[in-house]
Formats: C-alpha cells, sequence, structure tokens
C-alpha cells in the first residue's frame, strides 16, 4: 500500500501541469516520508510553487535572489550603518545620537528592532527542545550573512551585545529618555545550556531566527508574536531535511515565503485589535463549541455546566495549529490534512472539535465530576482540556465523520 501510495504521487507530480485537485485528495491522507515529496507537495499547498513546473526554475531562482535582497537591506546593511554610526564627527545628528527618542532616529529603529530579536532569540533558542535537530549546525550556512568580507554585527552579536549590556529604557511623562545599566551584566542564556557554534557555523535555530527577524521588519503591523516560531519550526525542519541537496541548500529561504503565504491566512489570529472580529482567535475559538454543540450535545452541556470555556485550551490549538499539542512527526502529518484542505481554517476548527470529543471518549473524568463540587471542577477539567491533548494521538479516520457532514469543505 506505500509503495502504491508514493507512486500515485509520482505521477501526479510528474506532468507539466500539476492537477491541484489531484494532489489535494492524495495529500489529505498523508504524504510519504521518501523522495522529498513532502517538502515539494507543501510548497504547492502553500502556493509557493506555481502549478506549471516549466516555470519553477526562473521562480525559484528570482524568489531566492529576493529573500538574499531582504537579508542586504534588514540585517547586512543596518549591521553595517551601526558598525560606522557615530564613528564620523560629522554624521552625528540631533536624529542620530542613541539617546535621541525621535522615531526617524536610526538608533530608535536599532533599539526597537532590537527589542524584537530579543524576543524571537529567546523563544528559537528553546524550539522542540525535545529534539537536537535545531541545536545542530546547518550542513548550508547562509553564505551571505558569514561572508568575511561583509564586515557589519550580525544577528549573534546584536544579541550578545544587548544582553550583556542589559540597558533598560525609561520614558517619563516629559519624554525624557533614561537609560540604566545595571552594575552586574545579565546572562540570559547559560553557557552550558547552548553549545556554541564557531565561526563560519550556524546552527538551526539561527536560520529560524534569521527567518523570523525578516518577516517582522517587512510586517510591522504585526511584526513577531510569541508562537511564531512553532509555525515556522515544522515547515524549516521539513524542507531542511528533505534529500534533495538542492532543496535543502535553500530551505531557508523557501521557508521564508511559504511561511509568509500561511501566516496571510493566519495572521488575524495574532492580531490582538481583531479579537473580537468575525476573522480574529475569539470568534474561531466560539466556533469550535458551535459545532460541538451540533456533532455531541452531551459533551457540549457538560462542558457548559462546568463554565469551561473554549479560550482555556482551543486558544493554544487555534492561533499555533496544534503544533504545540503533539510530537513534530504527529504535527507534519496533520498539517499534510491541514494544507491539503482549500477551506483549511475551517477543517482546525473540525479536527479541534475531534479532539475534544476524542478526549471525552477517553476518560471519563468530566463524565463523573459531581456538580457539587464547584470551583474545584473548574480548575481541574480546566486542567484536563489544557493539558490531556498532549498524550492523544490524533486519528484522521475520527475526523471523516465529522467532513461527512461538512460538504463544502470537498
Amino acid at each position: 500500500k506505500s509503495s502504491r501510495h508514493y507512486g500515485e504521487f509520482k505521477v501526479a507530480l510528474g506532468g507539466e501541469n500539476i492537477n491541484l485537485k489531484t494532489l489535494r485528495e492524495l495529500c489529505f491522507n498523508g504524504i510519504p516520508f521518501e523522495g522529498g515529496i513532502r517538502a515539494l507537495c507543501w510548497k504547492i499547498l502553500l502556493n509557493y510553487l506555481p502549478l506549471d513546473q516549466t516555470l519553477w526554475e526562473s521562480f525559484l531562482k528570482k524568489q531566492r535572489e529576493v529573500y538574499s535582497q531582504f537579508l542586504k537591506e534588514m540585517i547586512i546593511q543596518p549591521g553595517i550603518a551601526k558598525a560606522n554610526l557615530g564613528l564620523s564627527r560629522e554624521d552625528v545628528t540631533m536624529e542620530d545620537h542613541p539617546l535621541n527618542p525621535n522615531p526617524d532616529s536610526r538608533w530608535n529603529t536599532y533599539f526597537k528592532d532590537n527589542e524584537i530579536l530579543l524576543q524571537i532569540d529567546k523563544d528559537v533558542r528553546r524550539l522542540y527542545p525535545d529534539m537536537a535537530f535545531f541545536q545542530r549546525p546547518t550542513e548550508y550556512p547562509c553564505q551571505l550573512i558569514l561572508d568575511p568580507q561583509n564586515d557589519y554585527e550580525t544577528l549573534r552579536r546584536r544579541v550578545e551585545q544587548t544582553t550583556l549590556k542589559a540597558q533598560t529604557v525609561n520614558r517619563n511623562r516629559s519624554g525624557v529618555t533614561n537609560v540604566s545599566s545595571p552594575g552586574k551584566a545579565l546572562n540570559l542564556y547559560p553557557s552550558n545550556e547552548y553549545e556554541v557554534l564557531p565561526n563560519g557555523s550556524e546552527a538551526h535555530w539561527e536560520v529560524v531566527e534569521r527567518i523570523l527577524f525578516i518577516y517582522a521588519k517587512l510586517n510591522p503591523g504585526i511584526a513577531y508574536v510569541q508562537g511564531m516560531n512553532e509555525i515556522v519550526g515544522p515547515i524549516y525542519y521539513t524542507f531542511a531535511t528533505d534529500p534533495n541537496s538542492e532543496w535543502k541548500e535553500h530551505a531557508e529561504a523557501d521557508t521564508f515565503f511559504c511561511f509568509t503565504n500561511l501566516m496571510s491566512e493566519n495572521r488575524d489570529n495574532f492580531i490582538k485589535s481583531l479579537d473580537d472580529s468575525q476573522c480574529g482567535i475569539t470568534y474561531k475559538m466560539e466556533s469550535v463549541y458551535s459545532m460541538l454543540k451540533d456533532k455531541d450535545l452531551e459533551l457540549y452541556l457538560k462542558l457548559e455546566e462546568q463554565n469551561i470555556k473554549p479560550q482555556y485550551f482551543t486558544f493554544r490549538w487555534l492561533t499555533l495549529l496544534l503544533s504545540q499539542e503533539f510530537l513534530l512527526p504527529d504535527v507534519i502529518r496533520i498539517w499534510d490534512t491541514l494544507f491539503s484542505d482549500q477551506d483549511r481554517f475551517h477543517f482546525l476548527i473540525l479536527v479541534c472539535c475531534a479532539m475534544l470529543i476524542e478526549i471525552y471518549l477517553r476518560t471519563s473524568y468530566i463524565h463523573c465530576i459531581p456538580k457539587s463540587i464547584g470551583t474545584s471542577a473548574f480548575v481541574h477539567t480546566q486542567t484536563l482540556m489544557a493539558s490531556h491533548s498532549l498524550s492523544v494521538r490524533i486519528n484522521m479516520d475520527l475526523v471523516h465523520p465529522l467532513q461527512l457532514q461538512q460538504p463544502q469543505l470537498f
């Protein structure tokens, strides 16, 4: 069955023009691990690669050149400017000195970027800590970034410098800026916690950090929100482990564009001002309960009786696309199906509903809670719903009966 399934994918991907409907149907049931097919399918399903294969070579060349330009404009050139900033007396203006709060100041932009960079750095260093992959050096470090002729302040150096200085900037009501440095340097990362790679090498997490930093710079309206690292991680892992060395070499650029495309559909979940709109996360969380009410009224009523709100557990499920609820191989398998569905975020609500039913079927905990326990039951049930999914292997067969009643998905 596995070899036949693999053969079906080879046929579907073999023609000049790929039939997207056929490919989606195949991917929905899981993509084979062999031959780098998953990475290729994801690039198509996430609207990165065109369906006409004859365009791939020129398209990829152009996209990778665009990404290289992003690196130059947003990391290398600002790094050079920072290295030179203030060295020449005639360059020091009212807009250029570090204490000037003017938003047009290059220093102000630099400090704001560093705030974002430090949060990204903190998050990506702990990406999938149970796996060694992200701590290992990549086989294909970015030569543009590591070129010794580019004498600039790297992201790694910026993090080190900012961490060592540990400067805290406070503004009072008069607009006066105070910069204070603690007497003792702040070491956010103990030396024995992360292996320091030699010059000329970079870990996979550093590549992910760069992707997220570029994304934040290009999307100032959303910038970086904690949790985005959990979305980009599985995509990068899939592309960076591709058996095709050419695809693997360009995993960074390809991941950036696929992540950007995915975030264009998912970004509203990260924008707080949209929470209560129809495209916001609150509406989607309530949609899980609405669907649950239709599919399993008994469970819905029990959750309502205990005042278990959907935001206690579905917020993370929906926002991070279930990436923190399962081991990485299971996340990747779920994403095969999620990406293949044209209305993927409605399908995600289906999966969340199926998870609730699965958890309920596997335990009698909620069913046995007496009403008299009150607040204690509320706390314990809330904890159960937030954590129990970690041990549940999602069975896609469980989702199919729900799909059959949702014909608009096909």
